[in-house]
């Protein structure tokens, strides 16, 4: 009776380990499991969204009047001077970087209303761009889980964040390359450090 007893306990664990091996699979939360860190701060994440718009980059520098804009679209400039990055504070990196996002957002939603009221919209280059906007929604949440919409609305007092800079591009190509450069820069470089201060 003991040893049946026993045996039942010791093989308690493995079913018990079955469920939370279930649940994690599913990508849900398992009770008394530690907290994760934004999804954003696993480099595999943010790798697979530069990869996808360096696709769409290296797609669309071969077409030609395809890939033109009727119209001008507004973007942010992804140029970084890594010295004055580094010494920027937290809010105003936040802020660079969390309406950085939004322009270019917005930029890309229109470049796919372009396209959809071209003459003969491009089913690849439909493709793209709608991955692009899927890809830009999908960071965007990211971003926010890690905190960066709280820090860019309420920054230090002392911080005061100059002017987003931004240009105009009138190629899906050009477009595509804002929207790589943007992720591989002050994207990365911004996440990079709040994931490393290791309180998200």
């Amino acid at each position: 009776m003991r040893a049946a007893v026993a045996e039942r306990w010791q093989e308690c664990p493995a079913r018990l380990l079955l469920p939370s091996l279930l649940l994690l699979s599913l990508g849900l939360p398992v009770l008394g499991a530690p907290p994760r860190l934004s999804l954003i701060c696993d480099g595999r994440v943010l790798e697979r969204y530069i990869l996808e718009a360096k696709e769409a980059e290296n797609v669309t520098m071969g077409c030609a009047e395809g890939c033109s804009l009727s119209e001008n679209i507004t973007v942010p400039d992804t140029k970084v001077n890594f010295y004055a990055w580094k010494r920027m504070e937290v809010g105003q990196q936040a802020v660079e970087v969390w309406q950085g996002l939004a322009l270019l957002s917005e930029a890309v939603l229109r470049g796919q209303a372009l396209l959809a009221n071209s003459s003969q919209p491009s089913e690849t280059l439909q493709l793209h761009v709608d991955r692009a906007v899927s890809g830009l929604r999908s960071l965007t949440s990211l971003l926010r889980a890690l905190g960066a919409q709280k820090e860019a609305i309420s920054p230090p007092v002392a911080t005061s964040a100059a002017p987003l800079r931004t240009f105009t591009v009138d190629t899906l190509c050009k477009l595509f390359r804002i929207y790589s450069n943007f992720l591989r820069g002050k994207l990365k470089l911004y996440t990079g450090e709040a994931c490393r201060r290791g309180d998200r």
